[in-house]
């Protein structure tokens, strides 16, 4: 098999991300053109087209080298190693802040006409929506995955699915109701209601979700709007709380940990996040590291948008954990 050099002079673009992938496909592991075709869905001409474009921009350069050595490199890795569909790396300067400024090209590239798209909550979230592009999408829906929090609060869900609705030119759907109610009946009274019924059900018909994932510390966004306490949440954490997704208590596994606060919430439940085929998580912090890996583990995640230093922490736990008898 030739050897190539994956070049690091400029990272890939989203929209060049195929090529890199086809180009990763073919020369690092071996497959034939018509088994990358297969791999990533697309036809034998395109696979051919990609490859040529991949050297005539010296993504690739045919050589005697083996070192793979660019952060473009190492998302193809992740990918690889924990079965992701695709993986975008932002650089660690200034805690990530390159990682909205990514993520929203990744999520316009995501995008096509007429789909209806699946947005949750948080400073990420917002940070997103707020360096996206204009865009003027065609019949595009964008909807809230769960309920709503206090006016105090920023980064509500309303505000992230409404700005990103204003910016995709879109339509937009809020969720008319809490996130966290009082009690247990109050809450399963209230997703029988038909309006909360029916958006519920519909969150599988999403074709893109975009969230990031929460920690279960004292700086948790669901301490800081008030949905719990602090206490509350270290009992959580005992009881084997991992993560935060859509306001809901994720365990190591990814699964919805069996609690009353989960039971109080209104939000779409981790099996219809599920059937969204595509589903863009979005990490900053590094102290995320933790729930990260249960959203992972739950399949809660196909797209991820990391810094580099995530990214190698997510590999080595990957590479760990396969040298594990």
């Amino acid at each position: 098999m030739t050897n190539v050099e994956m070049e690091g002079l400029m990272a890939i673009r989203p929209a060049e991300q195929i090529i890199h992938k086809a180009a990763w496909l073919y020369y690092a592991h071996g497959l034939r053109q018509d088994q990358v075709a297969k791999e990533l869905n697309i036809s034998r001409a395109s696979v051919a087209m990609y490859l040529r474009k991949a050297r005539d921009t010296g993504i690739v350069n045919i050589s005697t080298s083996t070192q793979l050595f660019t952060d473009d490199v190492l998302a193809r890795q992740v990918e690889d190693a924990l079965k992701l569909d695709a993986v975008w790396i932002a650089s660690d300067n200034d805690e990530g802040s390159e990682v909205p400024v990514l993520a929203a090209s990744v999520f316009l590239e995501l995008v096509g006409k007429g789909d209806r798209i699946g947005v949750a909550w948080g400073k990420t979230v917002y940070a997103i929506a707020d360096v996206m592009s204009y865009a003027d999408l065609q019949d595009v829906t964008v909807v809230q995955l769960c309920g709503n929090l206090g006016a105090p609060y920023t980064y509500r869900p309303d505000q992230c699915t409404m700005e990103i609705a204003r910016r995709l030119n879109a339509q937009g759907i809020n969720f008319y109701a809490p996130l966290v109610l009082s009690t247990e009946k109050l809450a399963r009274d209230l997703r029988a209601e038909p309006v909360i019924r029916e958006q519920l059900a519909s969150i599988p018909d999403c074709d893109l979700a975009l969230y990031s994932v929460g920690t279960v510390d004292a700086e948790s966004h669901v301490i800081k709007c008030g949905a719990l306490s602090v206490s509350e949440m270290d009992a959580l954490r005992d009881a084997g709380a991992a993560g935060v997704i859509a306001g809901q208590i994720i365990d190591s596994r990814g699964a919805a940990l069996d609690c009353s606060y989960n039971r109080r919430v209104i939000s779409a439940d981790l099996g219809s996040l599920r059937a969204i085929r595509k589903r863009l998580m979005v990490v900053r912090e590094l102290v995320k590291y933790e729930a990260l890996l249960a959203a992972i583990s739950g399949g809660l995640c196909t797209h991820l948008v990391v810094t580099a230093a995530m990214a190698r922490r997510l590999l080595e736990h990957a590479t760990d954990a396969a040298r594990r008898p």
